[in-house]
């Protein structure tokens, strides 16, 4: 077998930017992954001249310029700038919640107006807010609780709102001005030509295996002193000894288009409960793509079962506490990392997965 200072499991962002930090270093490594392709949930594949993203739309941002100037390294990136629109039963809101969301709703124009409506609409609150939908009506209202979060929210995490976390409804923004842009970070946008060029330039020159799973080869390199890089789920790689923890699941039904243009724009989430997905995403938007046909993808969450793909962690106090118990035993691996969406059972953003495997590999001798 070949020498390697370094396994690395899995080839999406965490993987992939170790790979290449530490290859500068010196180290040689072999990245495996279970999937036919690079590049994790970030993967991107041309269809029709579109460059499609499988997993759901992938919108880069930051405000840390290193982190910015970090990615462009691999690619140009255009301006896009989010601006999803919500259908509810044919009535369509600008997301996120802001003045024109809210002049929409209930005909008004300043946030003056705005704020009493939702100041008078949160008075039903009569005990403590401790979940999601209290926190919800807490701060935009009942209205816009009943048409734009409730069927949403519940559809994708399978769930009454009643029973979530507030944390999920603080990474909405609310404001009171118009202002469609989603995001508040100094830069954004997308690479043009797609992500799966990025993770082509990252590992170049490293030794990828694709197909591959760790349970396969784990024995190959047990009491080698190899370092492991792991970013699957910490669970599995501990065999799910205190159980495995809860995800949400995703399906994503593309479909080419014989048309110039679906639905005028990149995302549009659909909050009514009836509809079976969440959003569509037309990806030739990302990009500005003009030609005779489209690419759009319908997603629909599901309850995450052994066997199928994980992608949002459910943390609340049942997982958390199971997911002590993984991390206690992550301590006593000396010679593994954990890192990545999966192996720190931890929703993080893409700027946020660079950042942590830079400063993984710093801390690498």
């Amino acid at each position: 077998m070949k020498k390697y200072d370094y396994l690395i499991v899995g080839a999406g962002l965490y993987g992939a930017v170790c790979a290449y930090e530490l290859r500068k270093k010196g180290y040689k490594c072999l990245v495996i992954d279970k999937r036919q392709h690079i590049g994790g949930n970030c993967y991107t594949e041309e269809v029709e001249n579109i460059h499609v993203h499988k997993y759901g739309a992938h919108i880069f941002r930051t405000s840390d310029k290193e982190i910015w100037d970090y990615i462009q390294q691999f690619a140009e990136f255009n301006n896009f700038i989010n601006t999803p629109l919500a259908n509810y039963k044919g009535e369509i809101y600008n997301l996120p919640f802001n003045m024109n969301t809210f002049s929409r709703m209930w005909g008004i124009v300043t946030p003056k107006e705005a704020r009493e409506i939702i100041l008078k609409q949160s008075n039903i609150l009569q005990q403590e807010v401790n979940n999601l939908e209290d926190y919800a009506i807490s701060q935009v209202g009942i209205d816009i609780y009943t048409k734009l979060i409730k069927g949403y929210t519940e559809k994708q995490w399978g769930r009454a709102c009643k029973d979530l976390p507030i944390s999920i409804m603080k990474r909405i923004p609310i404001r009171y001005t118009y202002n469609n842009n989603y995001y508040v970070e100094r830069y954004q946008g997308i690479p043009i030509g797609g992500y799966t060029q990025i993770f082509e330039k990252m590992l170049l020159g490293t030794e990828v295996r694709l197909n591959t799973s760790y349970e396969e080869i784990k024995e190959n390199f047990s009491n080698t002193g190899i370092r492991i890089i792991y970013t699957g789920p910490i669970d599995e790689y501990f065999g799910y000894r205190y159980g495995p923890l809860e995800y949400r699941s995703l399906k994503f039904e593309h479909e080419i288009i014989g048309i110039d243009d679906f639905q005028g724009i990149a995302v549009i989430n659909y909050t009514d409960s009836e509809t079976p997905y969440t959003r569509i995403i037309e990806h030739k938007h990302f990009e500005n793509v003009v030609n005779d046909k489209t690419v759009i993808t319908r997603e629909y969450p599901f309850e995450w079962k052994l066997g199928t793909e994980p992608y949002y962690p459910i943390n609340n106090t049942k997982n958390l506490g199971i997911l002590s118990q993984y991390i206690s035993l992550a301590e006593q691996e000396d010679n593994v990392v954990f890192g990545g969406r999966l192996g720190e059972y931890k929703y993080t953003d893409m700027q946020d997965t660079i950042k942590m495997a830079l400063n993984v590999v710093k801390c690498e001798k």
